[in-house]
């Protein structure tokens, strides 16, 4: 028995080393991968701090992009050719790549409505749509329908206030001579305003050939703030008009600003196509002083519009006098 016992404390005495060192292994096998879950827990939070500062940052230049322009500091403005000029004195106020050649798209229509109203035509006289005014170019739509019967002078409304295609092209159409004559008398008169980067290949802007320079435009501008018939048109929100086959409709300005009503506008001309991007031309009054504005080869749909408010803030922040030291290239 006392062997027994002996036996027993000396087995007993050797396992305890082992025993102590498989604990401790055991222990540092759960301390390592308690660390190891704290480093990746670690990493994940820090990923997420990251990922968190970045949804921050993102958030302030956010922010800082959507605040209200509020006329100080430099203008900048996203049209690619801009221009803005004193119509009373001439002076020139801002200018971006006023000289560069580029489609105009629908701001056409002012000329086609002064070489229009210049013929001395009845504005009573109704005139068809015919399919010589259908848009086989571009393939846009209208809701004047072949064969709708209108007024020349409401044609000449909806043409300048709606942009109508069909409108315009009717009013080129049913020019003494015909359609040539027309555009030949649009070049002419372009010549006459001294618009001499400017050429017209057809009544409406679809055509790409349609071009100009903003510089000239400021000038076709000045020229057609002269016809009250087109002041009066291009300024109107919206008419409505009893159309073949259909109950009256009704037709908006496409200029915002003028739907909007904040604005002393006394012309306005819209524009699009893709190769001349979104065009926009008023006369309008800012700080008591009448503007004339181009803004051309905007991309966006709202861009000319925030280029213009843009405009507006400038000018009314800063002292008029001092505004063309500012002329940028």
């Amino acid at each position: 028995m006392r062997k027994f016992i002996l036996f027993y404390i000396a087995l007993m005495l050797s396992l305890t080393p082992l025993a102590s060192h498989a604990s401790s292994k055991k222990s540092h096998k759960h301390t390592a991968k308690s660390q190891s879950n704290q480093y990746q827990q670690v990493k994940f939070d820090s990923s997420s701090i990251r990922g968190g500062s970045n949804r921050v940052h993102h958030r302030l230049r956010s922010q800082k992009a959507g605040m209200a322009y509020d006329g100080s500091g430099t203008l900048r403005l996203a049209s690619s050719k801009a221009l803005v000029i004193n119509q009373l004195t001439g002076e020139t106020i801002f200018a971006k790549n006023t000289n560069q050649s580029t489609p105009i798209a629908s701001v056409t229509k002012l000329m086609t409505a002064m070489v229009m109203l210049d013929a001395h035509l009845s504005m009573d006289e109704l005139l068809l749509i015919g399919d010589q005014d259908v848009d086989y170019l571009k393939g846009t739509h209208s809701k004047l329908s072949v064969g709708t019967a209108l007024t020349r002078g409401e044609l000449l409304q909806l043409a300048l206030m709606s942009s109508e295609n069909r409108a315009a092209s009717a009013l080129g159409h049913n020019y003494p001579g015909g359609i040539n004559a027309f555009l030949s008398a649009m070049n002419r008169k372009a010549l006459a305003l001294g618009m001499s980067s400017t050429h017209f290949y057809d009544a409406t802007g679809l055509d790409s050939n349609n071009v100009s320079t903003a510089e000239d435009l400021a000038k076709m501008v000045n020229a057609a703030y002269h016809y009250p018939e087109i002041r009066q048109v291009t300024t109107t929100v919206s008419q409505e008009f009893t159309l073949r086959g259909r109950n009256s409709t009704n037709f908006v300005n496409t200029n915002a600003l003028v739907r909007r009503g904040d604005w002393v506008i006394g012309l306005s001309k819209t524009g699009f196509i893709n190769e001349a991007g979104r065009c926009l031309v008023m006369q309008a009054e800012i700080s008591g002083q009448p503007m004339i504005i181009v803004l051309l080869d905007s991309v966006g749909k709202m861009t000319r519009i925030g280029d213009a408010n843009r405009i507006r803030k400038w000018i009314e922040y800063n002292e008029t006098a001092s505004l063309g030291e500012n002329v940028s290239g």
